[in-house]
């Protein structure tokens, strides 16, 4: 029944960033979520990705994580990180439970 949501950010202005660093926890917790990576050290071993930030938030269901990106606490963090990165690439996923 799981879902996660999983994030590739590039940040390329950090201070504006904060803000959203600020809501987006709030939004999670609410529809809840809990994060499961939050940045941290990475490489890659296979393949020619090149992630930067990578963020993995946990839900109960996928249901839960679409209300969470539609969510109004979620829109204004996103509102607050609007020109604060070169790129944020976010998908919801199912979880393998479901399948």
């Amino acid at each position: 029944m799981t879902a996660y949501v999983i994030a590739d950010v590039k940040v390329s202005d950090p201070e504006r960033y904060r803000g959203y660093m600020a809501l987006s926890p709030g939004a999670i917790a609410e529809a809840g979520g809990e994060f499961v990576v939050r940045g941290g050290k990475h490489e890659v071993l296979e393949g020619n990705w090149q992630p930067n930030r990578i963020v993995v938030v946990r839900f109960s269901s996928y249901e839960k994580a679409k209300a969470f990106y539609d969510s109004v606490l979620y829109r204004e963090a996103r509102a607050q990180r609007e020109g604060a990165t070169e790129f944020f690439n976010m998908i919801v996923v199912q979880g393998a439970d479901e399948q």
